[in-house]
């Protein structure tokens, strides 16, 4: 049986877009459009299709090193499998999570944190270790980042 591949939802033209757009969010369509060789109308268009369909989002990214945020980890979670959705909800609410996710393997879950201080990090792990049905987890400080990009499409 021959399958018959999906057609792409996104062509090279929106992918140059996204990656225009990943380098610099405030360029203007008519830049891009400069930059691509098509009309300022044909990124307005692209653009707007792709916000639209949900394949892009645009938001505001913060860099957290300049509001004083110099510390990230890394908390893989062991948990109860029952219990998965009500861990995920009570690692909501904890402010500094910034990513929660589930991961196959030994650890059901992944958070990532962004905290000012090592005394931060301790009080937020604390309160992670207090959630009921939580058996373990292992924590990862990250050190230095070498990439950290959105240009993977």
């Amino acid at each position: 049986m021959v399958s018959i591949p999906e057609k792409e939802l996104i062509d090279d033209l929106d992918k140059k877009i996204i990656k225009s757009l990943s380098k610099n969010g405030r360029m203007s369509f008519a830049e891009i459009a400069n930059n691509l060789d098509v009309t300022e109308k044909t990124v307005r268009t692209r653009y707007n299709n792709m916000v639209d369909n949900e394949i892009i989002e645009v938001v505001g990214v913060v860099n957290p090193i300049s509001l004083g945020i110099k510390m990230a980890a890394i908390v893989q979670i062991k948990v109860v499998p029952q219990s998965i959705d009500e861990v995920i909800k009570e690692l909501q609410d904890i402010r500094v999570m910034r990513y929660i996710t589930t991961t196959s393997g030994d650890y059901q879950l992944l958070a990532q944190m962004n905290v000012r201080d090592y005394e931060e990090l301790t009080e937020t792990i604390k309160k992670v270790h207090r959630i009921p049905s939580i058996t373990s987890t292992n924590v990862l400080i990250q050190m230095d980042v070498h990439k950290n990009t959105f240009e993977y499409i």
